[in-house]
């Protein structure tokens, strides 16, 4: 199994160091691994866990709602049904953001093609 740094890891993940321990703290990530010199070894599976996060937080899951997965995670087996209800409730959060950010994205191109027209006439009104 290979290990990492906390530097490895942050390129990795995106995550910031600080970020990483405030993870720990809180108990979202397990307490990681150390070497016999008192530096953080992240493993393979750490990494795993931590892209897992990732997409939660890109997507914007709340820490709280991230934490009460987690606890479910850590309660084995007898908790997939809830954990799969909390990922059913944060795509459906998740399939309304990107309904607001096609409308917003809509907006803005009909902002682009008013200017493209706006410019176009600039352009020949020079000629």
């Amino acid at each position: 199994m290979d290990s990492y740094s906390p530097a490895e890891v942050t390129a990795r993940t995106g995550f910031s160091i600080d970020t990483l321990r405030y993870y720990e703290r809180i108990g979202l990530l397990h307490e990681v691994g150390r070497t016999a010199g008192g530096r953080r070894r992240f493993t393979d599976q750490d990494l795993e866990f931590l892209r897992l996060l990732r997409c939660l937080r890109d997507t914007e899951m709340p820490i709280a709602e991230m934490l009460r997965f987690v606890a479910l995670l850590r309660e084995g087996e007898d908790t997939r049904a809830e954990r799969l209800a909390v990922l059913r409730e944060h795509e459906e959060r998740v399939e309304d953001q990107i309904g607001r950010l096609r409308g917003h994205q809509e907006h803005i191109r009909m902002k682009i093609a008013f200017y493209r027209t706006a410019v176009e006439r600039e352009d020949l009104a020079s000629v």
